[in-house]
């Protein structure tokens, strides 16, 4: 029945296992079909429809009511009263029954269905029409609203789901083709048109085109990018054509990777999910045991036994028991938080890496690529008088072209284009050091100081006296000279700095740049704890030095160099836009617009999941706890069963949602 429809995908992997919802292959369609859709051009219809049992329900059970208590009819009596009750709780009560009778044959007997089943029908059976139909009926509403709730909890993530257009228009001879985007190879090149989204990744071959990246990053500002830069599925072209040409497969684009996360994020459960989920399987049981425990013990104690009143306290006490509430908002509100996230363009890869970072008291960051923009520019060119200028200058940027580092596109952009004649053999990157080659019998080193250390070439400069990010070059194990290369700092890198010592983090810079570099962009930030020429594994024992203290750790970075800190941190963050596809796999959170002012944002929304979950579990344990105590003692109706299960179930729901209409 429609109440199921909304909320069977989500809740089959998030509650099925635990003993208290179950969710059948057939609905899948359906609620892919509209109902989980914000934009469904059938949307007021699909609701109305979602609701039609309920309201049916609830209008015969108030015309009912008005017969039993304030327009009195003769004829509403005996078998009429009780035919107009049973037809009044059918439309909320078959889909109950059914999915309680296949989850009993699934080997799934204590389910929430079953429990509302044993109840609504026992309080049939004593004569209690109107409290079992009401029962039922404020089940399903609650459901109906759980499975909207669930809705806007996926609608932020489901957006990215729609972002690749089916088919591209791809130039050949001039013409454009529609194509398949799955089917379009590397090199082709993709005419687009004004307003229509990016297929796939690529390079941009017109001079200028501006793109709304907002599916990617969250930021409705137009972003323009000139000839050469990279361009990523989704993003959608401004007013004029543009053409692309295709760098990555279908399957192996950013935004493909981004679903996958997305997709599996629901996979990682937080220990509060886990937790509910073993508890459930213990506790619904349990409850029905003492349920009957109610029912018939206090004959061998009470003198004055009516069967009738013990079984109904009983039944009270299943409705109040349910854990409906928990066992819904509980995931939901991690759902929730991922949604906002993605929102925002943050995207966490599991719920248990939002319970990890609102614990997080430390945050280690590369200096390149995340608190910096990573678009270096060459400055100073310096070069001794034995070597000639330009032709040294030709060399490097052959080397460098086997480089995908920010600075090796600096000295492309600086040098111009890479001249074919010259042959490179033996290439080498040195981790950490550089780039290391033969040309013409001779070699050529290339990187940092370090590099020229290693391989004991002498230079008669002092490194720490250049502020800018240095590039030795050697040639022929002589020192030939240097290059000089500035970087810019973020805009919003400031306000990085000072949000994540307002939440009480602590900063540490770590960089593979030089000291003094390094030491430079933390004064501007106002880090004190800055650490540069660094090494991979040198990241790595500060991390772990930190980690000694008994302290979280995030660390933030884009580079390749920076994935085995990444995956030893409690939290690894990846930069999406500029991170390495290592890195960004490595990472338990993606940033996918660079920005480092989402880094507190991200610490923020995992406190802030945190927070209203275990507000839930709390209201859920204190409300059912006092009606249970009541219902055991005959002191609380069914009513107040219902307000225990599912008003409590609907406060959760609404406090879960909240967090999506937060502001960060």
């Amino acid at each position: 029945m429609e109440h199921q429809y909304i909320k069977e995908k989500v809740i089959k992997k998030k509650v099925n296992q635990s003993g208290c919802c179950s969710a059948h292959e057939d609905h899948d369609h359906k609620e892919d079909d509209g109902h989980d859709h914000d934009h469904d051009h059938n949307a007021e219809g699909s609701l109305f429809k979602m609701f039609l049992p309920a309201i049916i329900s609830f209008v015969l059970l108030l015309i009912g009511i008005g017969f039993d208590n304030y327009f009195p009819q003769n004829w509403f009596s005996g078998y009429v009263r009780i035919a107009w009750y049973v037809i009044a709780y059918l439309p909320v009560g078959l889909p109950v029954l059914k999915e309680a009778y296949e989850s009993i044959i699934k080997g799934d007997v204590f389910s929430e269905f079953f429990l509302m089943c044993i109840a609504t029908i026992g309080a049939f059976a004593i004569g209690q029409y109107p409290e079992g139909v009401a029962v039922m009926l404020f089940y399903t509403i609650g459901e109906n609203f759980q499975g909207l709730a669930v809705s806007r909890a996926k609608s932020n993530i489901k957006s990215l789901l729609d972002q690749r257009p089916d088919e591209v228009n791809v130039l050949e001879d001039n013409v454009a083709t529609k194509v398949k985007a799955a089917d379009v190879t590397i090199g082709s090149i993709i005419q687009l048109k004004a307003g229509e989204k990016l297929g796939l990744d690529g390079e941009l071959l017109s001079d200028t085109a501006s793109f709304n990246t907002a599916a990617l990053t969250g930021e409705s500002k137009p972003d323009t990018k000139v000839k050469g830069e990279t361009v990523l599925a989704g993003m959608i072209n401004g007013n004029t054509i543009a053409l692309v040409k295709v760098t990555t497969a279908y399957n192996d684009s950013k935004l493909s990777k981004i679903l996958e996360m997305v997709q599996n994020a629901t996979t990682k459960k937080a220990p509060a999910e886990l937790f509910i989920r073993k508890f459930a399987k213990i506790y619904t049981p349990i409850v029905v045991y003492l349920a009957i425990a109610i029912c018939i013990l206090p004959m061998l104690f009470v003198d004055n036994y009516v069967f009738r009143d013990w079984l109904y306290r009983a039944l009270v006490f299943l409705v109040i028991s349910c854990p409906c509430a928990l066992v819904i908002s509980i995931p939901l509100g991690y759902f929730g938080g991922i949604g906002a996230a993605s929102k925002n363009g943050i995207l966490f890869k599991g719920s248990n890496f939002l319970d990890s970072i609102s614990t997080i008291q430390n945050v280690v960051m590369d200096k390149t690529g995340t608190m910096t923009e990573g678009v270096f520019k060459v400055q100073e060119v310096i070069i001794a008088d034995e070597f000639n200028k330009e032709e040294i200058l030709k060399l490097v940027n052959v080397l460098e072209s086997q480089s995908t580092h920010p600075v090796a596109t600096a000295i492309h952009n600086h040098v111009g284009k890479i001249d074919p004649s010259i042959e490179l053999k033996n290439v080498e990157e040195i981790s950490g050091h550089g780039l290391k080659a033969e040309i013409n019998g001779k070699e050529l080193h290339v990187g940092n100081f370090k590099l020229m250390d290693k391989f004991k070439i002498n230079y008669d400069i002092d490194p720490n006296s250049v502020v800018y990010t240095t590039i030795a070059i050697a040639y022929d194990k002589k020192f030939a000279g240097y290059l000089t290369i500035a970087d810019e700092i973020k805009a919003d890198a400031q306000e990085a700095v000072n949000r994540l010592k307002a939440l009480g983090v602590k900063v540490t810079m770590l960089s593979g740049d030089k000291t003094n570099v390094v030491q430079f962009v933390a004064n501007k930030l106002g880090i004190s704890n800055a650490f540069g020429d660094l090494l991979p594994e040198d990241k790595v024992n500060k991390v772990n030095d930190i980690k000694a203290k008994n302290e979280t750790v995030a660390f933030v970075g884009d580079g390749v160099n920076d994935a085995p800190v990444i995956a030893l941190s409690t939290v690894g963050i990846a930069m999406g836009g500029l991170g390495s596809d290592a890195t960004i796999e490595t990472a338990d959170v993606v940033i996918q617009d660079d920005k480092p002012s989402k880094i507190p944002m991200a610490i923020n929304i995992g406190k802030q999941t945190k927070k209203i979950v275990w507000q839930n579990i709390t209201l859920a344990f204190i409300v059912k706890a006092f009606v249970l105590i009541l219902g055991a003692g005959g002191l609380a109706t069914m009513w107040e069963a219902v307000f225990a299960d599912v008003g409590v179930a609907l406060l959760a729901i609404l406090n879960a949602v909240r967090i999506q209409k937060m502001k960060f």
